[in-house]
């Protein structure tokens, strides 16, 4: 039986053996209220009416001149939307609320300590503080329109004034993640010639107030060294007038900007309109290995393409309370914590802190005391919700009508926990794949026209045309069970235009591999690669099996990562789980299972071989790991992924590397010393079998 499966699948597919999940349908309460409830929409935006049904999302903006040319294909495969257009981001987000809205809640912060009281920003006081921001930034700092600067700022209300103050004056802002270290950011300031740094005293974290400070120092001194000067460090205090680091200011570069503040009382700054195909922010992405890549971003075009996805797949009104649990340093808070739900005119949580902490309540507290009911988070964190406080959603009353789920393929049974437990079984759930480049979502259903599948991302969203093609460049047709490269067939607007000073790298590594004629101007023949793996069901929902890259070849049988794991999380004692590769003589590669369990679950050999089984049963015998590894907790990064590659590594016996950045270094030695005992073992074994 397996050999017939290995012949079924070429060197360029990725066999897939996941069951098809039964469908679940948003009520009829939700269908009532919802934004989009045209079937024709699909219609509207089919490959025929490319590019110009776009104008639907671009009309639900505010334009100082309206564009010429909708889709810009002169210098292929960098696209430019809404050509010879005039817009501001800033103005759409803040100034054209005003009129009608502006005692509106735009921002409700609340900060990680429970004593400190909730701060609820209303538009007026958004638009005075963003002024006096943009004030600073001109006549202090000296920035203009062009210009980049680089913010190494967490979850503070400061961090969306700051970026919207750049918008308004057409300043590229680069956020990099508060997790991150000094060197990151220095090699963001250094990459994206930045002069002057924004960043924060200090910030609370897992019931610490952190020294953040100290990383901008790091950042500067590492910048000079490679080349690029920072003349002003611009530092937000946490409290006002207090300074919460004890790192010292640096006379003549570091200013702290509560003190700066104080000369630009009351003054108010023009926003500067920009061509809509102007940058208005790089975001880049944080790979492990290489330099980083600056995904520029554009300013008319993705502002339209946040704005049209947030209200019709997030379904936002503007008398909703909308909380996206992400880092407003990753392109998910950029495009749903900022720009889209702004632009909406919506009210927007920022959360400080970790949504564990003190405990496991934290989270449905907020979403009881605000009364949240739009709620939007990644898998990470609803794994972790679920390990944690299986049952503490139940003792809050708060009732959402809609939930999100964001930044890597969601496992079934996890998406029934969110959906029953999470969402009382009263929220839809969009199930969105999208990317850092990609601007906002690409395949989601439309939460009141389509039935919602566990595991499965669902169709393009309107206006996206998802293809998979084998390495070959043949497409792979829905219904096939196999898998392949997802591709994008069209642009659209909210597209990065390119990869920031390195055109060459944007063109090989997102569009060399299937295009048809380097030498064309028609999109048509410029598919963009995504570098994910996924696989179209007859019904025509796509589902994302992870990066390309982690797909494990076993004996000639490629198997895609993200379906191990989630046939391991069918047992009921798993709480999370990561899949790694490793190297075999006979078999080139194996798997690596690591698990961690939920509350009152122990780890034992019966346990482990019970897990194993799990993945015979689910996918067959070629998928039994090498190992099933109970550990207490995973290495994971500030913003709670797992970090695979250390797994990895432990498992190759490879150095793991830098781990001071892991928001648990300690869980690495841990897992280090296990998988030495092991080796250990297996030599006494052989050892004791050669006595024999």
């Amino acid at each position: 039986m397996e050999k017939k499966e290995v012949a079924k699948t070429s060197e360029a597919e990725i066999a897939v053996h996941w069951k098809e999940e039964e469908l679940f349908y948003p009520s009829t309460k939700f269908i009532a209220q919802a934004n989009l409830t045209d079937e024709f929409v699909y219609d509207r935006f089919s490959l025929d009416n490319f590019p110009e049904c776009f104008k639907e999302y671009a009309d639900l903006l505010d334009w100082y001149k309206y564009w010429d040319t909708t889709l810009d294909t002169s210098d292929a495969p960098c696209w430019k939307w809404f050509v010879g257009g005039k817009i501001n981001a800033c103005y759409n987000c803040v100034d054209r609320h005003l009129e009608k809205n502006k005692n509106k809640a735009a921002i409700h912060w609340v900060p990680e300590p429970e004593n400190e009281r909730i701060q609820h920003l209303t538009y007026q006081e958004l638009y005075v503080r963003i002024n006096e921001f943009a004030a600073l930034l001109r006549d202090f700092a000296g920035l203009k329109a062009g210009d980049r600067v680089t913010l190494h700022m967490p979850m503070v209300p400061e961090l969306p004034i700051t970026m919207l103050a750049c918008a308004r004056l057409g300043i590229i802002h680069s956020e990099v993640f508060g997790g991150f270290s000094g060197k990151a950011c220095a090699d963001r300031i250094v990459d994206s010639g930045s002069n002057v740094l924004i960043t924060i005293d200090g910030y609370y974290r897992g019931g610490k107030l952190l020294d953040h400070k100290a990383n901008a120092d790091i950042a500067v001194e590492q910048a000079e060294k490679e080349g690029q000067t920072v003349d002003k460090v611009l530092v937000w205090q946490r409290y006002p007038g207090k300074n919460s680091s004890p790192t010292p200011m640096v006379d003549g570069r570091d200013y702290f900007v509560n003190d700066l503040l104080k000369d630009y009382r009351g003054k108010r700054i023009d926003p500067v309109p920009m061509p809509a195909e102007a940058p208005l922010f790089l975001m880049y992405t944080s790979g492990t290995t290489g330099k980083p890549k600056g995904c520029q971003h554009s300013t008319g075009g993705f502002l339209a393409y946040v704005a049209g996805t947030s209200k019709y797949i997030q379904d936002i009104h503007p008398e909703d309370v909308y909380w996206c649990m992400a880092d407003i340093g990753w392109i998910t808070g950029h495009s749903y914590i900022v720009y889209g739900p702004l632009a909406l005119c919506a009210s927007s949580v920022i959360f400080e802190g970790v949504p564990t902490y003190p405990d496991a309540g934290r989270a449905w507290r907020i979403a009881e005391e605000l009364d949240v009911n739009i709620f939007h988070t990644a898998p990470t964190t609803i794994r972790a919700l679920r390990k944690v406080g299986p049952d503490e959603p139940a003792k809050y009353n708060y009732h959402f009508k809609h939930m999100t789920t964001v930044g890597e393929p969601i496992e079934p049974e996890v998406w029934k926990w969110y959906h029953e437990v999470v969402g009382k079984g009263e929220a839809v759930i969009v199930d969105t794949w999208w990317q850092t480049e990609n601007g906002g979502f690409l395949c989601s259903t439309v939460p009141a026209l389509r039935a919602m599948k566990p595991g499965s991302a669902g169709p393009g969203v309107p206006g996206i045309h998802p293809i998979i093609y084998d390495d070959d460049g043949n497409e792979i047709k829905a219904g096939t069970g196999k898998a392949g490269n997802i591709c994008i067939q069209n642009p659209w607007p909210g597209q990065f235009q390119t990869i920031w000073g390195d055109r060459d790298r944007y063109v090989s590594t997102y569009f060399e591999k299937y295009c048809k004629d380097k030498n064309s101007k028609n999109w048509r023949d410029w598919p963009y690669l995504a570098g994910d793996a996924a696989m179209l069901s007859k019904d025509g929902y796509f589902r994302i099996l992870g990066r390309i890259d982690d797909v494990i070849n076993v004996s000639g049988h490629r198997l895609g990562t993200k379906e191990l794991e989630s046939a391991s999380l069918d047992v009921v004692e798993v709480a999370e789980a990561a899949v790694v590769p490793v190297a075999d003589e006979i078999k080139g590669m194996v798997p690596d299972l690591y698990v961690s369990l939920r509350p009152g679950y122990d780890p034992s050999p019966e346990l482990a071989a019970k897990i194993s089984q799990s993945l015979c049963d689910s996918i067959g015998k070629i998928a039994r790991p090498r190992k099933v590894w109970i550990v207490p907790d995973m290495p994971k990064t500030r913003s709670g992924k797992i970090m695979r590659r250390v797994l990895a590594a432990i498992s190759n016996d490879k150095d793991v590397g830098d781990t001071t950045t892991l928001a648990n270094p300690d869980i690495v030695d841990e897992i280090h010393k296990m998988s030495q005992d092991m080796i250990e073992e297996l030599k006494e074994s052989k050892k004791a079998l050669m006595k024999e």
